[in-house]
């Protein structure tokens, strides 16, 4: 149940970094992070990913749009 509401707030996060860094609507970031392979592993408990900080997942997530994968991503 922790980890859900971790998850939660890391979603709530990244969706706000990717409204502020590119300008787009609050929806089309949604709609972009939840289509992510980051956001997958983000909902895998088994990764861990959960517990690290936002910062850290949007970084993963950056790397995943200018890559197109998760590649040399430590999960």
């Amino acid at each position: 149940m922790k980890d859900k509401y971790l998850k939660e707030f890391i979603i709530q996060d990244i969706i706000a970094y990717i409204t502020h860094d590119t300008g787009i609507e609050y929806d089309e970031a949604m709609k972009n992070f939840y289509t992510s392979l980051t956001f997958e592993k983000l909902q895998d408990s088994e990764t861990g990913l959960y517990i690290e900080s936002s910062a850290y997942v949007y970084g993963i997530y950056l790397n995943e749009c200018r890559t197109g994968s998760l590649e040399n991503v430590p999960l």
